[in-house]
């Protein structure tokens, strides 16, 4: 067989594998199989099956940002990525809770009351999957800002396709869901005034395709995934939205 021959089959072959892999199925001829259902496989994200989706993209996040966790550190709920990613760069572990029966606690605080935040604390906060159960969204980050030290980082992530927390909805509420875009002018308008500035520019991630958010709403684990698959990223189709943004220090 020629090498003209060898290369022409090849590229039909390449051709035909690719027009079966983006080729849709005809109306009525989707096989949605076990996710043919209206209860989700687990209404737990997955955490009672392995790996929820949205964790796997959050310590991602922390973990490419990992530098940035240093000095002191306050966590909200409790403090395993300031111990995981920190280490030794970490000089004092604080814990944000707005529950003040929360032992490990060591800062109560409702987000939405500025007034109450203590000011220049901290070297960096890590506040992941919260700011959508807090109903006054600009009261909150003007707190995060707040107990930032001049120069220090918050690391911050929220849902843009998650189930309800049914907990905290019967609680205090589950309010939001974000987007890039959203996001993007919420931080903009906090720490990146310009009258005088406040900061730098958020540094938006978003994560995730329509593989992953239905993975995700399903409660499937990142160990029953595929890899390749969830690594894929569709901005129609955000799951998950990262932010990394920095107070002003005061030498500017």
């Amino acid at each position: 067989m020629s090498a003209v021959k060898k290369l022409t089959d090849f590229l039909r072959a390449a051709r035909r594998k690719l027009i079966r892999r983006t080729r849709q199925p005809a109306v009525g001829k989707v096989d949605l199989g076990s996710l043919d259902r209206v209860t989700p496989v687990s209404s737990n994200w997955g955490f009672d099956r392995g790996t929820p989706v949205d964790r796997l993209y959050i310590e991602q996040f922390i973990a490419d940002r990992r530098d940035d966790i240093h000095g002191r550190v306050l966590e909200v709920a409790d403090n395993t990525y300031t111990l995981r990613f920190g280490g030794d760069r970490v000089t004092q572990s604080d814990i944000l809770s707005n529950d003040a029966e929360d032992k490990r606690a060591t800062l109560v605080l409702d987000l939405a009351q500025v007034e109450d935040a203590p000011e220049n604390q901290f070297d960096c906060i890590i506040c992941t999957q919260t700011l959508h159960l807090i109903y006054d969204l600009a009261a909150a980050v003007q707190s995060l800002h707040k107990m930032l030290k001049p120069g220090g980082t918050l690391l911050l992530t929220g849902p843009t396709i998650t189930a309800i927390s049914r907990w905290d909805a019967d609680r205090h509420g589950d309010h939001w869901r974000f987007t890039s875009a959203a996001v993007r002018r919420l931080f903009s308008d906090v720490f990146s005034g310009s009258e005088p500035a406040k900061g730098s520019d958020p540094d938006i991630r978003s994560y995730g395709n329509v593989y992953a958010a239905t993975a995700f709403l399903h409660g499937l684990a990142v160990e029953e995934l595929d890899d390749k698959k969830l690594s894929c990223f569709d901005p129609d189709y955000e799951m998950l939205i990262a932010i990394r943004v920095q107070k002003q220090p005061e030498n500017q």
